[in-house]
């Protein structure tokens, strides 16, 4: 993730709205959640949460795929872990040690996470 990716992510999470939106998503998992269900649970209205959706899938956070009727809305747990990664990237003066907590979460969202849990 570069510094405009990162700034783009950071803009978006910058709303209440969004941010319990994001994790909300990061909870449901790979199965996600339709938009209905995500505009009842955040307590907004369909095209409120519209607007919030477009803005998270804008910053790369969030991804959507049709099924039937529905949209299903996922959260990009690759974005999510590379905005960690990038926090702690110089992370404390050459001391790993002190990160390595943060660095172990982030490392759960890496391109090849797939590859590694196997």
């Amino acid at each position: 993730m570069d510094q405009r990716q990162a700034l783009a992510a950071f803009s978006a999470l910058s709303q209440e709205t969004r941010l319990h939106i994001i994790r909300m998503l990061v909870v449901s998992g790979p199965d996600g959640m339709a938009a209905g269900a995500i505009a009842e649970k955040a307590e907004v209205s369909p095209s409120n949460v519209s607007f919030h959706l477009k803005e998270l899938e804008r910053a790369g956070l969030i991804a959507q795929q049709r099924e039937s009727r529905s949209i299903i809305y996922t959260a990009n747990y690759e974005a999510l872990g590379g905005l960690v990664r990038f926090l702690m990237e110089d992370c404390c003066s050459g001391h790993p040690e002190i990160c390595a907590p943060a660095a172990k979460v982030a490392a759960c969202c890496a391109p090849n996470m797939e590859e590694e849990l196997q």
